[in-house]
């Protein structure tokens, strides 16, 4: 049947509908069935409503709330800036009344020690004037009406006075100066900063002590040493050695006076004012030393020969002692260097104020050091040291090569093999023998009693100064002995691996017949390193045995426990709990402080350390017990002492003294200063950059003594070269008086 159009619309109309009504039905059964779910919200929801009402009360009246404390918070501050803007208007008014009357005292005072002539006192007098705000003081009169002539003829007096004591301190330094006076000499450097007269003080006195350096003297004595004597061929470098220890040794001395009375910040100056001496005495030794050892002459000799081979011909047997002393007089040279950039560095480090400051005084330093007459000297030096030791390793190889001989069908020479057999047997026999006869002997023991010490004491000061025992110079000859084996393990396997690589690259197409020959011989170095290593591990069997001793023969801090104990009982039936405890305390604080002193005074190995560290806290352990109070807080500083002085690489330091380090009591300026009193610590292990940059890491006194505390610890009573590891000085070279301190 067929469809009109309109009906064909129906039923796609029809068939429209019955599908939207078959998607409603499923969405009215979809939401049918959520009813139960709904409904059980709307519950919840219901049950809520009551709540929200109660929360929205508290939170208007907490809103509320708030709003009150902030207005009250907003007056209380206002009050509170008023009060603080009075005090701080309440102290200014009293600073400006005691400048006043402090003015007054100084102008009284001031006239009075001019008169006694006590420079001191009226320095002070002086200072305390020059730190006032004059035009304050005017006003501060006026305000409240006092008399203005008296002020002003206080502050007319105290300049008057300020200006006398100028040019008496001035004329009264360089009358102590021409008289050779150095008490009276140090008495006026120190006043000169009284008087702001910081930079003509510092200026004075490092030209005084340029005057006494000695180099002048050792340099005539070093022209005048015979050519047979043991030293002349490094006679110049002792000489140059001497000078630079004789610098090293003022600025050790006076680094803590110059801090102490000008403050730091004031060693840059001081340095360059000492260099410019150095300058001119390093200036008349290369001189000398060029002459003396006629240096132009072969250098010109040398570059005629390189130029044209047929000419003269120099021996280069002549140049080995005098590219040796050449080296040698670089190398101190660069000690001495370092020595100065490290004492400045850390004096920098205390006195900048900011990056920029810091690193225009380091760049100052080094543009002194760079255009000094010693760096251009040792430059000078340098030309002709390269020029003659190429020409010397040039005729040393041909010569080699002249006089080696090959066999036939073999690449390498006899001679290898040989050679090294020869240095084994050395080593493994004479070397070695002489090594272990001597830690045989043992590490001595310190003095029985202290009757054998006070005695031995009494002898020093008879003879004016400290001198070190037969036993100290056993010991430091024992941890010599013990410290040369154990360098030694390391050069010889440094010697097989350069023999190795020196022979694959030299012997490339070497047969394997030939390369087993040497490396047969190349095993005995092995065979060096074990009997070196067992020479070592018997020194230190040795070192063992003797701390286990000392721990039990010689018991310090049980003595002094037992005196402590005797000390203690007459007072603890006779004093309150409260008086005794408060005496304990006091007594701690005493002993503490005197054994840091003598601590610091010292310098340690590590069972010197170890012992140390174990004394201390049995001393904090009993003075703990017999006390209600901690004593513990006092002991820190020691026990962080003991700490240091006992680890086993440098690197532990940063687990203690560390960024996390909790409650550490030291600066790392003492970090770096404790840590260097290890003789066992190289600077190389890291000691300069230990902790926080610091101010200069002073070493312990030239001249001091071991605590009986500590017998393993090393003397520091030594000579200057051992004094500052940076500075060499040969037992043998001409020595030089010693600064005044």
């Amino acid at each position: 049947m067929d469809l009109s159009p309109n009906q064909e619309n129906l039923t796609q109309i029809l068939d429209k509908l019955s599908e939207d009504e078959i998607k409603i039905e499923k969405n009215l059964e979809n939401i049918l069935s959520r009813q139960c779910h709904v409904e059980t919200k709307l519950q919840n929801i219901s049950k809520v409503l009551p709540n929200v009402v109660v929360i929205r009360t508290e939170g208007e009246k907490f809103c509320n709330m708030i709003a009150r404390t902030n207005e009250l918070a907003e007056n209380v501050s206002a009050k509170v800036r008023q009060l603080d803007l009075a005090r701080s208007r309440v102290y200014e008014c009293q600073r400006r009344v005691n400048d006043i009357l402090d003015l007054q005292l100084c102008s009284e005072g001031v006239a009075m020690a001019l008169s006694n002539e006590d420079y001191e006192q009226g320095a002070a007098h002086v200072h305390r004037y020059l730190s006032m705000d004059q035009q304050l003081l005017e006003r501060t009169a006026e305000d409240i009406l006092m008399d203005h002539t008296s002020i002003s003829c206080s502050l007319i007096t105290l300049q008057q006075a300020a200006l006398q004591l100028k040019t008496v301190v001035t004329h009264k330094f360089d009358e102590a100066v021409k008289l050779e006076d150095l008490a009276s000499v140090e008495r006026f450097f120190k006043i000169f900063p009284l008087l702001g007269m910081h930079t003509e003080g510092l200026k004075k006195f490092c030209n005084y002590l340029c005057t006494k350096e000695t180099a002048q003297k050792n340099l005539k004595t070093a022209l005048e040493m015979k050519s047979n004597d043991k030293r002349a061929s490094v006679i110049f470098a002792d000489t140059i050695t001497l000078l630079f220890e004789g610098i090293a040794r003022i600025v050790e001395i006076h680094q803590p006076i110059i801090e102490t009375y000008y403050g730091p910040g004031r060693l840059l100056m001081t340095i360059s004012i000492l260099q410019k001496e150095c300058d001119r005495q390093v200036k008349k030794i290369i001189a000398e030393f060029i002459k003396y050892r006629c240096i132009s002459k072969k250098v010109q000799i040398v570059n005629e020969h390189v130029r044209k081979p047929s000419s003269e011909r120099a021996d280069p047997k002549e140049f080995d002692l005098l590219l040796g002393e050449i080296t040698i007089m670089h190398s101190r040279a660069e000690l001495y260097i370092r020595f100065l950039r490290r004492r400045v560095k850390n004096d920098i480090e205390i006195s900048a104020t900011n990056d920029t400051q810091y690193k225009d005084l380091i760049s100052e330093f080094e543009n002194i050091i760079n255009n000094s007459d010693l760096a251009h000297g040792m430059q000078e030096l340098l030309g002709a040291y390269l020029a003659l030791e190429r020409y010397f390793l040039e005729e040393s190889v041909n010569k080699a090569l002249g006089i080696d001989t090959l066999e036939q069908d073999q690449q390498t020479s006899n001679g290898v093999c040989a050679v090294v057999n020869m240095a084994c047997g050395i080593l493994e026999g004479e070397f070695a023998n002489r090594l272990r006869n001597r830690l045989r002997q043992g590490y001595p023991a310190g003095y029985l009693d202290l009757a054998q010490a006070y005695s031995a004491l009494q002898t020093s000061i008879q003879h004016g100064r400290l001198q070190t025992s037969d036993t100290e110079a056993a010991r430091l000859m024992f941890l010599a002995y013990l410290n040369n084996t154990d360098v030694s393990i390391e050069y010889v396997e440094t010697l097989c691996k350069s023999l190795n690589t020196e022979i694959d690259a030299t012997f490339p197409n070497m047969q394997s017949k030939d390369r087993g020959k040497i490396d047969s011989c190349l095993s005995g170095l092995k065979g060096v390193m074990s009997i070196l290593r067992a020479v070592t591990d018997y020194g230190l069997e040795q070192l063992r045995d003797d701390l286990l001793r000392y721990e039990t023969e010689e018991p310090f801090v049980q003595t002094l426990i037992m005196n402590l104990e005797g000390l203690l009982q007459s007072f603890k039936g006779n004093l309150t709990v409260s008086n005794y405890d408060a005496l304990i305390g006091l007594l701690t604080a005493e002993v503490t402080a005197r054994l840091e002193k003598v601590v610091l005074k010292s310098t340690f190995n590590r069972a010197g350390g170890l012992i140390l560290d174990k004394e201390i806290r049995s001393l904090a352990s009993y003075l703990a017990a017999v006390t209600s109070w901690s004593v513990r807080d006092k002991f820190a500083r020691l026990t962080q002492i003991a700490t240091i002085l006992s680890v086993e690489k440098v690197e532990e330091l940063a687990d203690y003294c560390g960024a996390d380090a909790i409650a550490w009591r030291l600066t790392p300026t003492e970090v770096r200063r404790i840590a260097s009193m290890r003789i066992d610590f190289r600077p190389e292990d890291g000691l300069e950059h230990m902790g926080s940059p610091d101010s200069a890491v002073r070493p312990a006194s030239l001249q001091t003594a071991t605590p009986s505390a500590c017998p393993n610890a090393i003397s520091n009573g030594e000579t200057a070269s051992k004094k500052y590891p940076d500075i060499h000085q040969d037992s043998n070279a001409t020595s030089i008086p010693a600064a005044p301190s």
